[in-house]
């Protein structure tokens, strides 16, 4: 699998909608996993909620996406972010050893729930970037 860019949207409460209107404008294939399918939730409220989605098109345009739980800032116009992802861990691991530099580290690059490693930042110029390096997940899991 080669290293994917793509954007990552956080929505409140309405990501399965959003994706889904997305998939019926892009087609592809949706996977949808929930808080309560990984055991992530922190309050019963959040159990249904997206806790990562992933809309894959056959000419290969990737979107992900997620809730934003209510114990978590939600601010549309910066509900966004970056996301890198792939195999390569090498390759994956420098492009987060470089952003790193001047960033603020929101969540270190290191083995996540979902057996990949996975780490979260916002760069010096307030970019928010995504990386996961794939550990071989289970079906379904989050790739970020």
């Amino acid at each position: 699998m080669p290293t994917i860019l793509n954007p990552y949207i956080s929505f409140k409460d309405n990501a399965r909608e959003a994706m889904t209107f997305y998939q019926t404008v892009l087609g592809g294939k949706l996977d949808v996993s929930t808080f309560d399918d990984f055991h992530a939730a922190q309050d019963p409220s959040e159990g249904p909620l997206v806790m990562h989605s992933q809309l894959n098109t056959p000419n290969g345009l990737t979107l992900m996406a997620s809730d934003t739980p209510s114990r978590m800032d939600y601010t549309p116009g910066t509900n966004f972010s970056i996301s890198l992802s792939g195999e390569d861990e090498a390759e994956l691991r420098g492009y987060w050893d470089k952003l790193t530099d001047g960033a603020t580290v929101t969540m270190p690059l290191e083995k996540a729930m979902w057996g990949d490693t996975f780490g979260m930042l916002v760069d010096k110029f307030g970019v928010a970037w995504l990386v996961n390096i794939n550990g071989g997940a289970a079906e379904g899991a989050p790739q970020a």
